[in-house]
């Protein structure tokens, strides 16, 4: 009697070049390791070399591919530098994801009309700019190859009001708006453009951020905190890490072929579509 030998699953990103900005962050690192994780070939980038590197050093740890570099994201030249050595070492680009974040101090927790002006283009400013140089200079090295796909990260604040967030709900929907357009230029070129927005991730910085005023301000805890994000979504707990990357890599895989031109829904049903 002979048994045939369980095939593996295939890896849907296997020798796809990916650039992802941010990936020292909790959800830029986290998209890196499933990226690798499914056969990706990794340049990392970030403002601080050292988180990039650690994840970096993660990746090459458990068998993937995986170099860092210190780019900030908001520098034309910076990022266009970094692109061309990655064409000049892989050959071409078929994934660049933009995961930046900037500090939220100063920004969540005042009401707008106390809000000094500077810090309130500060998050328009750092999310909209880096998302169209990085989105920019992809594209027009993906135009040769007539393939590849953009994508970033916002966040529920983008089609809904919320209090004490700044310019952090504006810039989320500049992004989404760009993500539409970008598109609609893109894709007759084969390049998809994409976004996702995840709900509160306890794994994240974000919602400790949102949570550390209002703890002032009310006393609630960290528990009732999340407790009451849960409490607006349809299965009534948060998102995880995992359930945001596990969608991250299917659409940036060509499974997902036919989506462009949109933001992935992961609010669990905060935000309804």
């Amino acid at each position: 009697m002979t048994t045939r030998r369980k095939k593996e699953p295939e890896m849907i990103l296997k020798d796809k070049v990916a650039v992802i900005y941010g990936a020292g962050g909790a959800i830029g690192g986290a998209v890196a390791r499933a990226f690798a994780a499914e056969g990706a070939n990794l340049f990392l980038t970030g403002r601080q070399r050292a988180p990039v590197e650690a994840v970096a050093t993660d990746i090459v740890a458990a068998g993937g591919s995986a170099e860092a570099a210190e780019v900030d994201a908001l520098d034309e030249q910076a990022v266009g530098k970094h692109l061309q050595s990655v064409i000049d070492k892989a050959g071409r680009l078929d994934i660049s994801f933009n995961a930046i974040g900037i500090p939220n101090a100063k920004i969540l927790g005042v009401p707008l009309v106390e809000l000094d002006a500077e810090q309130f283009f500060l998050p328009l400013m750092a999310y909209a700019k880096s998302y169209f140089l990085t989105a920019r200079l992809a594209a027009r090295r993906m135009v040769a190859n007539k393939s590849g796909v953009i994508m970033t990260v916002t966040a529920l604040h983008s089609r809904t009001g919320l209090p004490l967030v700044g310019g952090y709900g504006p810039a989320m929907a500049a992004k989404e708006a760009l993500t539409r357009d970008l598109s609609a230029e893109l894709a007759p070129q084969g390049i998809r453009v994409v976004g996702l927005r995840p709900q509160g991730m306890p794994e994240t910085r974000t919602i400790k951020d949102a949570f550390e005023p209002r703890a002032k301000a009310t006393g609630m805890t960290w528990d009732q905190w999340q407790e009451l994000l849960a409490s607006r979504t349809h299965p009534r707990r948060l998102m995880t890490l995992e359930e945001m990357t596990n969608m991250a890599v299917f659409m940036a895989s060509d499974k997902a072929s036919g989506m462009t031109g949109t933001t992935v829904n992961l609010t669990m049903g905060s935000l309804d579509d």
